[in-house]
Order: structure tokens, then C-alpha cells, then sequence
């Protein structure tokens, strides 16, 4: 049985035990890098980590194994607190999916690793911009507390890197702007101002980008939430 003593090669024994090679296959589909998977599911492995707790040095000893089940366990199981920036820049090189990204991307918000976004959206690898960029979707969500001046002193950032055409960074720059647009009332003009800019932009991907964002910030769904 599986709990919160269990170390890392348990967990890891644990982990290949359940490997199902139909849903490795599936997996890629979806667009996930499926070299090292097992083919758990991201509830599955919820459910995993719930059971094992939070434990920060076992989820470095996870992340070292390379095994993307163990590597998302890590991510659900480091502890927030004791996660450093250079940790995370560590991490970060290794990146090589989306959905690794984005489950650090939460992780490091909770960390309030907010210096990265930046510097990562600096770094020319697209799995390391992309992870800026979902840094900034996921605090217009979960940082309900941050003044707006902090979300919306990341539009300028967003522009900036509008017209990388590149598949990972393109979706997780136009996720940004939609995620700070729905926020509130406040976020909503600046980042709808923005979109209605790159929308008319003679670049194909920041057109692309804007004309979805206004899309969507502009729906009865989301300007009915807004006004409520």
C-alpha cells in the first residue's frame, strides 16, 4: 500500500505497475510526449498524490527518474514553500510537453515564483517561454488577491512575444490574454484593447492570436459573468 511514507522508488514501482500501453497511445494523440509515459491518467495520479502527500526532497528523487508519471507526481507532490528559483530553472530546462508546463506553471504561481515570468519568457526554448506564459494564466486565476496592476504590467510582455508562431507558445501567449481579459471588469478593457490590436496586426500569428482573444472577451457568456 502506497502512503506518505512511501519513498520514491515505491512510488516509482507503484507507478510502472500500472501501466497500460493503450493509454500511452491515446496520450499521444492529445500531444504529449509519451517516450517515458506509463499511460496514468492526470486524475489518477491526483489521487496518487493525495494519498502520499506533500513531500519536497522524494519529489526531487521523482523528478530525476525522467518518467513523465513520476515527473507529474513531483509536480503535484513538491511543497510550494520550499521551492526555489533556481529549482525551478532547473526544472524548467527539462521541459519537453505541455502538460508538464502547465502543472509546473500552477505550482510555481503557488510558489509565487513571479520573477521567473520574465526571465522565462526571455528564454528562446518553447517549452520554457510557453511556461511564462502559462505562469500568467494561471495567476489571473488563482492569485485572487494580487492587485490587477500586476496582471495587466504583463500585457506589454504578452505583445511582445505575439508573433512567435510556434504551436506551444502561440496558444499559451493567447491563454494569458483571454485568462486576464476574464478576471474582471478592470482587466477586461486593457487586455480587450490589446486583442482588438494584435487582431489587426499584418502578423499572422499575433492576428490569430488577437482575433481569438477578442472572440472570446467579447461573448455574452463572458461579458454577462462580467457585469454580474
Amino acid at each position: 500500500m502506497i502512503g506518505p511514507s512511501s519513498s520514491a522508488t515505491e512510488l516509482i514501482a507503484h507507478l510502472q505497475s500500472l501501466r497500460s500501453q493503450e493509454n500511452i497511445a491515446g496520450m499521444a494523440r492529445f500531444g504529449i510526449v509519451t517516450d517515458t509515459a506509463l499511460g496514468l491518467s492526470n486524475p489518477d495520479l491526483q489521487r496518487i498524490a493525495r494519498a502520499v502527500k506533500k513531500d519536497h526532497a522524494r519529489a526531487l528523487e521523482l523528478w530525476a527518474s525522467d518518467i513523465r508519471e513520476a515527473r507529474m507526481l513531483a509536480l503535484y507532490t513538491a511543497e510550494p514553500k520550499s521551492l526555489t528559483a533556481g529549482l525551478a530553472r532547473q526544472w524548467a530546462s527539462d521541459f519537453k510537453s505541455w502538460e508538464i508546463v502547465d502543472t509546473a506553471a500552477d505550482l510555481f504561481i503557488e510558489a509565487r515564483l513571479l520573477q521567473l515570468i520574465p526571465e522565462f519568457a526571455a528564454d528562446d526554448r518553447e517549452f520554457v517561454r510557453r511556461t511564462a506564459f502559462a505562469m500568467i494564466a494561471s495567476a489571473a486565476v488563482h492569485m485572487k488577491k494580487e492587485p490587477d496592476e500586476t496582471l495587466l504590467a504583463w500585457l506589454p510582455l504578452i505583445e511582445a512575444h505575439s508573433t512567435d508562431p510556434r504551436n506551444f507558445v502561440r496558444k499559451a501567449v493567447n491563454w494569458a490574454l483571454r485568462n486576464i481579459g476574464k478576471r474582471n471588469r478592470r482587466c477586461h478593457g486593457p487586455a480587450l484593447a490589446l486583442a482588438e490590436q494584435l487582431a489587426a496586426s499584418n502578423d499572422k500569428t499575433a492576428r490569430w492570436i488577437g482575433k481569438d482573444a477578442v472572440r472570446e472577451l467579447k461573448s455574452d457568456k463572458i461579458l454577462a459573468r462580467l457585469k454580474g
